[in-house]
């Protein structure tokens, strides 16, 4: 409607400046003729005056029947009664259609006075009664070129019908407002569709996201063409995509985490009541008391993985930089696992370009990072399988990489692995233990430090993570050595 209404306020202005230039042109043209008309006529009665020495009444007495003869022709080409008076306003000679109805022998002395002083006065007018009618008037003085001052000695007055000018107005107004109309019909119905064309999709986006506020969604908006509205439609249906993913991962994260902490508090409420009711004898707590250590390290990860998102996602993650060596933290990590790592018989590989492999990075972070990757691997790779630590040399940067043999991950399931609760082995069959937060983790703290980390599997054959560090330089250095003042 705002639309529509600044269209007919636009047609309505176009129309009334259109219909005034043509108005005010056609004036002008009709005006431009009558003075062509009245210059012809002057033109004559110069000649004849100035041939005779006889004033402009007395050559247009003297000459009558010849100022007839010029004058009708050129009546009928103006469309004007034409009116030769003296200089007071005696009629001379008055001809054209419609001049036998003017009966009067002089104009009025006001008349005559208001066109003497003022050309435009009379311009529509019946000049003071003379004509049943207001007619469009024009006036050309003759002037007396003999006298000082050279007075008005007589007039050529033209006029015509004001009827006629009416109906050249009349027909420039309709044509102007027939085709105003048509364009603003045109233009209603330009706007009605390409409004429906705006407004329908954002119904359907409206529609849908009342299902997304029930918890529906399925729902998606149809996308039609490549405008705008299409790229904003295409954005909700990513949007609605991502909030089915993680309305799902979410369940699955609940769902996991609710397993992962009843079962250990089940276990732990069950030895700690066989041990206080004597039903696990004195010679058998011992064993039942490391399981429950076990159950509550296991709880503590769990807790302290959320705490780090938590930290994370609030953007209270402060990186300590210092320069180490990366090597000695892999081979520490490796090492904290050896009892896993002997109880599956897997091969270790480690390889490193330059040892020491000294990086800038937070110390602690990078260590999770690497057990994080290294525990995935370990807990992933079967009995007999090989690991492999690959540290390369890549100029300003290092190449950290954790492969390991095994059933990798399939390739559509690649692009979700750094998602937060995602869990690739949704059965538990070989991850008992996790929550879907490690590789999240993983991925957060090196984006905090700027670094990247990408995944490359051959599903049933192997499983590769790699992830980059910067090495340490000579500003590196600077700057750790201005923390450590800092925080001492």
């Amino acid at each position: 409607m705002s639309f529509i209404a600044l269209l007919g306020l636009g047609f309505v202005a176009i129309a009334i400046i259109m219909n005034s230039i043509l108005t005010n042109y056609s004036i002008d043209t009709k005006e431009d003729l009558m003075y062509q008309t009245a210059k012809i006529i002057y033109s004559g009665a110069s000649t004849t005056m100035k041939s005779s020495g006889l004033s402009f009444s007395e050559a247009v007495e003297a000459n009558k029947s010849g100022f007839l003869d010029s004058c009708e022709p050129l009546s009928g080409y103006s469309d004007s009664i034409i009116m030769l008076t003296d200089q007071n306003g005696g009629l001379l000679l008055c001809v054209g259609e419609g001049s036998k109805k003017i009966t009067a022998e002089t104009l009025e002395a006001e008349t005559v006075k208001g066109i003497k002083e003022n050309s435009d006065s009379y311009k529509y007018s019946s000049l003071d009664g003379l004509f049943e009618k207001r007619r469009f008037n024009y006036r050309y003085p003759v002037k007396d070129a003999t006298t000082e001052g050279e007075p008005i000695i007589g007039m050529i007055i033209l006029s015509s019908s004001s009827t006629n000018l009416m109906g050249i107005f009349e027909q420039i107004s309709k044509i102007i407002v027939i085709a105003s109309l048509w364009v603003f019909l045109a233009a209603i119905v330009a706007v009605y569709f390409i409004t429906d064309r705006i407004i329908t999709p954002l119904k359907d986006m409206s529609a849908a996201a009342a299902s997304y506020s029930k918890g529906d969604f399925e729902v998606r908006v149809p996308v039609k063409g490549t405008d705008e509205i299409a790229s904003l439609a295409e954005a909700f249906n990513t949007m609605a995509q991502s909030l089915k993913t993680l309305d799902t991962t979410r369940a699955t994260f609940l769902s996991n985490v609710s397993h992962d902490l009843r079962t250990p508090m089940t276990s732990i409420q069950g030895f700690i009541d066989g041990i206080l009711d004597g039903t696990i004898p004195a010679d058998k707590q011992s064993y039942y008391l490391k399981v429950v250590s076990g159950e509550v390290k296991r709880l503590s990860r769990l807790v302290n993985s959320l705490l780090d998102i938590s930290r994370m996602e609030s953007g209270n993650l402060k990186l300590n930089k210092v320069g180490f060596d990366v090597c000695e933290v892999a081979r520490l990590i490796l090492i904290s696992f050896e009892e896993k790592i002997d109880d599956k018989k897997l091969g270790i590989e480690f390889e490193s370009d330059l040892d020491p492999s000294m990086v800038f990075a937070d110390k602690d972070s990078i260590h999770q990072v690497l057990y994080n990757l290294t525990d995935n691997a370990i807990k992933f790779t079967p009995e007999g399988g090989t690991i492999k630590i690959l540290i390369k040399d890549c100029g300003a940067k290092f190449n950290v990489t954790v492969h390991n043999t095994g059933i990798g991950i399939k390739r559509e399931e690649l692009a979700f692995v750094f998602d937060r609760f995602y869990k690739t082995d949704s059965s538990r069959g070989l991850d008992k233990t996790g929550t879907g937060l490690g590789l999240y983790i993983v991925k957060t703290k090196l984006e905090a430090h700027g670094e990247k980390i990408t995944v490359d599997s051959d599903y049933g054959k192997f499983c590769e993570f790699e992830f980059t560090l910067t090495k340490l330089s000579q500003n590196d250095k600077s700057e750790e050595k201005q923390n450590t003042q800092e925080r001492e």
